[in-house]
């Protein structure tokens, strides 16, 4: 599927803004949308094996170029035919660029007009990452959805730094699409500008124009409220082509998915429902349950009743409570699982309800019944998670 002719995604409802429901054909296999790809960061999603996913009924999942570049190496996946011969992952796979992990690292990168110099979190050694080489080690894994390489800002850069930062994007993305060889892999560009719309603007013009085969939304959910983030999305949206797919990066909570769909978005992407499992953070329609709660240790139920995930059909809220509290192992996957579930029917049931014409009921519904956590206290543990991530970082 070379970049610019016309992709294989078809949409399946009239309306051509929002929300919508579609699909996209890949050489692994279709992902009905508006789809969520679980995130395997390392080529596994953590505490899952493929026959997990494949039991959850996920479509489609994400690989990171940072992290498998740097380990194992991509000699070593090229060695297994690519990413889904190495995972033994049958279904659809996006790639990002790299382009968030590099900016998660602060102080230990630097970016020029070529590209990024920076640090492994590994070990300290010193790497670049150009355009160019960030299609070529995409192409090596074999994903069937590249994205091209960004900058992506800080929720609290300058006007200066913003547009620095889409400027240096679009120029990349011109260089990643003359440097990809197309063939069965899609390649996507990247809109950024922070929440200055005038910026988005100008930043959608310059990548639509380059002939993508999707396009996707950067730089939102890094500390922005979520009003502002709203508000860029439905104006960044509107301003897309509507034949090509749109997907919004790292923004992943189930009610901005829900907000989100509404607004015309396709595919999404986040750590959230797998790193909430791993701390014991269970996703219920009410909103999220801490496992680790006392009034859990003699629960006789399920966590949620009425749920078809396998934790729910076979284990009590008070076993999981029990595996946590002993850290067990068994506690990742099984919490893992409820919420991947949870994640993948409210998508299911999302798309149903366009095709069926029920949307906005659907999402006044949910919208009603799940409590999500205070904006203010989720925005200070994404600063103190970056914060973390760099101060491991800098120990390399």
């Amino acid at each position: 599927m070379a970049a610019g002719n016309r992709p294989p995604f078809h949409l399946l409802t009239t309306t051509r803004s929002r929300p919508r429901a579609g699909v996209l054909r890949t050489a692994h296999g279709e992902v009905p949308t508006p789809a969520f790809m679980a995130v395997a960061t390392q080529g596994t999603v953590k505490a899952l094996g493929v026959d997990d996913l494949g039991a959850l009924g996920a479509s489609i999942v994400l690989g990171n170029t940072y992290h498998l570049s740097l380990r194992p190496g991509v000699d070593v996946i090229r060695r297994h035919g690519g990413l889904h011969g190495f995972m033994g992952w049958a279904g659809p796979i996006l790639t990002d660029s790299g382009g968030f992990q590099v900016y998660s690292l602060g102080l230990l990168r630097t970016v020029d007009d070529e590209g990024v110099t920076f640090k492994s979190h590994l070990d300290g050694s010193l790497h670049r990452l150009t355009p160019e080489s960030a299609v070529a080690i995409q192409e090596a894994l074999g994903s069937d959805v590249a994205m091209a390489l960004d900058v992506c800002p800080p929720a609290d850069a300058s006007p200066g730094e913003l547009r620095r930062a889409s400027e240096l994007t679009a120029a990349w993305a011109a260089r990643c699409r003359a440097a990809h060889g197309g063939g069965a892999q899609a390649l996507f560009g990247i809109v950024q500008g922070g929440t200055d719309l005038a910026l988005r603007r100008e930043s959608v013009g310059a990548i639509t124009k380059l002939g993508f085969d999707g396009y996707a939304i950067g730089g939102l959910s890094v500390g922005e409220r979520k009003a502002e983030m709203y508000e860029t999305v439905a104006s960044v949206a509107a301003m897309l082509p509507a034949e090509r797919p749109r997907y919004l990066m790292g923004v992943g909570s189930p009610e901005d998915l829900v907000e989100c769909v509404a607004l015309g978005i396709d595919l999404f992407d986040c750590v959230l429902p797998t790193r909430m499992a791993r701390n014991g953070g269970l996703y219920i329609p009410e909103g999220r349950l801490n496992i680790y709660n006392a009034r859990f240790k003699e629960a006789t139920g399920p966590i949620q009743e009425g749920c078809g995930c396998f934790t729910c059909r076979h284990h009590s809220a008070a076993y999981l409570h029990h595996l946590f509290q002993a850290r067990e192992l068994l506690a990742y996957r099984l919490a893992t699982i409820h919420n991947l579930h949870f994640y993948l029917r409210l998508m299911e049931r999302l798309r149903q309800s366009i095709l069926d014409g029920t949307f906005e009921a659907l999402r006044r519904e949910f919208l009603a019944t799940f409590k999500p956590p205070d904006e203010e206290v989720r925005r200070e543990q994404k600063e103190r998670w970056l914060a973390l991530r760099r101060a491991l970082a800098r120990q390399a």
